[in-house]
């Protein structure tokens, strides 16, 4: 008779969020297209979307992320799933890891609500805080995109409905890539959070992407793709 085997779970500070699952929904629905790729993701976390491309069968995947514990927990996940062979993660910065890489698919859920760095309990400083106005890493991601991708290659990320999606589309324009909304949802914001929001994002926002019913909020977010 077979065990299951427990695998360890990511700290609580690395755990999915409704993003994640949004993202990891969308590459489930494109299986068909991620089947023996190369694959990325910036901002590897508890390394769950790699382990989802793995079980979609990515033919090597790649992670990046700032935080020492999500290296170790992204390794240790892949490993345990028996895909330590065909993975790597790396601890770093942005695109420096990878320089000179290219990849078939990036995926990639990065900290981009608009607030400056607060102290959150439970999670990292990292987490969430994307600067003002959301795009403090957004926008270093999406200038490097062209360089890292192969050719035919592109990339799924999160995005969220108040971070300017004109402002995403019009950067990319420059580097001969388009953007199309894959799928859009609804996630819900927390009161602690939304306490944290930039003031001005949030009065331009409320009624337009963000929606408030009594003490709960929600707001837009979208799962884009990027490709030439």
């Amino acid at each position: 008779m077979s065990v299951l085997r427990e695998i360890p779970v990511a700290p609580s500070a690395l755990r999915p969020s409704e993003y994640t699952a949004a993202l990891i929904h969308a590459l489930h629905l494109d299986r068909e297209r991620i089947r023996g790729v190369h694959a990325l993701e910036m901002g590897s976390g508890s390394g769950v979307v790699l382990a989802a491309l793995a079980h979609l069968g990515a033919a090597s995947l790649c992670g990046i992320d700032v935080e020492h514990d999500a290296v170790a927990a992204g390794t240790l996940l892949l490993r345990d799933l028996g895909h330590g062979s065909r993975s790597q993660i790396h601890r770093g910065n942005m695109w420096q890891p990878v320089a000179g890489r290219r990849f078939d698919l990036i995926a990639a859920n990065l900290p981009h609500f608009a607030m400056e760095d607060h102290e959150v309990p439970g999670r990292h400083a990292s987490w969430s805080a994307g600067g003002p106005d959301g795009r403090r890493l957004l926008d270093p991601f999406l200038s490097g995109l062209r360089d890292h991708l192969a050719d035919g290659g592109r990339a799924v990320l999160t995005h969220n409905g108040f971070v300017d999606l004109d402002a995403s589309r019009d950067a990319l324009v420059s580097h001969g890539l388009t953007l199309r909304i894959v799928k859009s949802v609804m996630v819900s914001i927390d009161k602690e959070k939304l306490a944290l929001m930039t003031p001005s994002v949030l009065r331009a926002e409320e009624g337009k992407s963000i929606h408030r019913y009594g003490p709960y909020a929600f707001a837009d977010m979208h799962v884009v793709e990027i490709a030439a």
